[in-house]
């Protein structure tokens, strides 16, 4: 059985480099990726991007955060959009993971109306807390909409068969995952964010904020052991990495 997996840009995020790696300065621009895999059970989308709203009013939206990043979102680049210049209609896929519900991974999920999320737990409870919500980590705007939610807690294989395998990484948030994805050309891990850049792996060089720094320590440990066994990582959201990945073709 084979898959394939694409990825799409779905805007960019301008900020201080130093949001992203500790103790560094400067203003860089960011992808905000996005993934499909297509499945013969069904396809499955990993994150969504951000939110069409903040065209019009990223004020309210991002809130709190308003004044720390700068968002990009042209009227082609939705996650809808990508789907709809494949030919393929948002309203079939079958299963959404977010990797984790800051606004910039599960923005689009409204535009993905017929999917089951799927979402650890842990971060399903932390994204209902209104002291989060108020300093901005989670805003219903993005996820509260109405679909199925399947909470699961641990690593989980999507489909039973070992292609597409959700795992803990968390730190960067309570219940972040990341997502295998066995390949016929090898193995690729949907890092997500926590391993924002290839520095954050290289060096062990985390930003200033997160849930957990000693867990997202962990985290690396476990996605550099698998990069040492030969596994592709795909980073949360380096720039120059970002480059080398093929945009809206099938990688097989």
């Amino acid at each position: 059985m084979s898959i394939k997996l694409y990825a799409f840009t779905c805007g960019t995020i301008t900020s201080d480099l130093g949001n992203f790696l500790d103790g560094e300065s400067g203003p860089v621009t960011v992808p905000v990726p996005a993934y499909l895999i297509d499945h013969p059970e069904g396809k499955v989308l990993f994150d969504t991007g951000l939110n069409r709203g903040l065209r019009q009013d990223a004020a309210r939206l991002l809130g709190p955060l308003a004044g720390s990043y700068e968002v990009s979102l042209p009227a082609t680049d939705d996650i809808a959009s990508r789907l709809e210049a494949l030919g393929i209609d948002p309203r079939s896929v079958r299963y959404l993971v977010n990797s984790h519900l800051h606004f910039d991974h599960c923005g689009g999920n409204a535009l993905i109306p017929n999917a089951t999320v799927i979402v650890q737990r842990k971060e399903w409870r932390a994204a209902q807390n209104e002291e989060m919500r108020r300093a901005g980590a989670y805003s219903p705007h993005d996820f509260d909409h109405g679909h199925e939610i399947r909470q699961i807690d641990g690593e989980f294989d999507i489909y039973g068969d070992g292609l597409l395998v959700l795992f803990p990484t968390t730190g960067h948030t309570p219940g972040h995952q990341s997502l295998r994805v066995r390949l016929q050309s090898g193995e690729v891990v949907l890092a997500a964010d926590c391993c924002y850049f290839k520095r954050t792996l290289d060096a062990g060089h985390l930003p200033p904020f997160a849930y957990r720094k000693d867990d997202m320590l962990v985290s690396l440990k476990r996605i550099g052991a698998m990069q040492a066994g030969g596994a592709k990582i795909f980073f949360g959201h380096d720039p120059e990495f970002w480059k080398t990945v093929p945009q809206s073709v099938a990688m097989e």
